[in-house]
């Protein structure tokens, strides 16, 4: 048995058994692939996976027990590769980190700054998606470390710390008749036409679950992904916009005389939880530990490794 028969039956799992997409993704044929697994299996005397002629249907269950050790050898040898980096390197290679646009727009810049000044041979790959997209490039290894405010502690393979709290609040016109109010609630809210992230994204569960808890509908009218764009339609008239604080704080139209009003709304949809997450047994080198105490205070070296070395997946501090 060798590396690429374990990383063949790996990626064949993460391609839904498409041997087609899976031979395209590790860049070699379909049919050596289908030799290698089938070679694997007889060295192992059981079948790794259940087929229909040619086509694979589903991991067997002495599979899953493979798959699980295949799992844990491909980690390690990861990490071999990850400790000759950085004792040969000294502090030096990429951190890649997986993240979405709120985060990488208005919380990663100073840290990572910060990090470049610490560490001037490390460089940074910032690769964005949902929450869901973040977790699954932490556990493929495409990225050390992740920060999202959903879904991250839902994944049993991912170790998870809390890094801060944040709430929302409302982006309306200067001019909107409810500028004014200091205190918005949910039912002037409801009969407003509002503008919101993206399901999937910066906490809008629990605008969704306030509302309903109220028996309300709130008329979400946009959806996006990127917090300018949801200012910039609020500036159209086009409705009042729910945003991540973080979105607000630097934005000079937000200050005295400009053409828009921050309100916030903690009051009505609670606190968020941003997260940070590490691949659960994975080699973090120097530069991510220091990386982490750099997004917040919560986050130290000690901390991290005792998360990493214990059986639970998510913390909170």
């Amino acid at each position: 048995m060798n590396l690429h028969q374990f990383r063949f039956v790996q990626e064949a799992v993460r391609r839904n058994l498409n041997l087609t997409e899976t031979a395209k993704a590790l860049y070699t044929s379909q049919p050596g692939i289908s030799k290698a697994i089938l070679e694997l299996e007889e060295e192992l005397g059981v079948d790794i996976f259940a087929r229909h002629g040619k086509r694979l249907k589903r991991v067997t269950e002495p599979g899953q027990e493979v798959l699980r050790s295949i799992e844990i050898i491909m980690r390690e040898v990861n990490n071999l590769r990850r400790i000759g980096e950085e004792f040969s390197k000294q502090d030096a290679g990429t951190l890649s980190i997986a993240t979405t646009h709120t985060q990488a727009r208005y919380v990663l810049p100073a840290p990572v700054a910060q990090l470049r000044k610490r560490f001037p041979k490390v460089s940074v790959s910032l690769h964005q998606g949902t929450p869901e997209q973040v977790a699954q490039m932490v556990i493929e290894e495409t990225a050390e470390i992740g920060l999202a405010t959903e879904s991250l502690a839902n994944f049993d393979d991912l170790v998870t710390l809390p890094c801060y709290e944040w709430q929302h609040v409302a982006v309306l016109p200067a001019q909107h008749p409810l500028a004014g109010v200091e205190r918005l609630t949910l039912e002037q809210l409801a009969q407003e036409p509002l503008i919101s992230y993206h399901p999937s994204f910066t906490g809008r569960t629990k605008i969704d679950h306030a509302f309903s808890l109220k028996r309300l509908k709130p008329n979400i009218v946009l959806e996006a992904i990127d917090s300018d764009v949801i200012k910039t339609y609020v500036r159209l008239g086009l409705g009042v916009g729910i945003v991540a604080e973080m979105a607000v704080k630097e934005d000079p139209a937000f200050q005295p005389g400009g053409d828009l009003v921050a309100r916030p709304v903690g009051h009505l949809f609670g606190q968020n939880i941003a997260r940070v997450a590490f691949k659960r047994g994975a080699y973090l080198r120097n530069f991510v530990y220091a990386f982490a105490e750099l997004l917040s205070d919560r986050l130290s070296r000690p901390l991290v490794l005792r998360a990493m070395s214990n059986e639970a997946s998510s913390y909170d501090l």
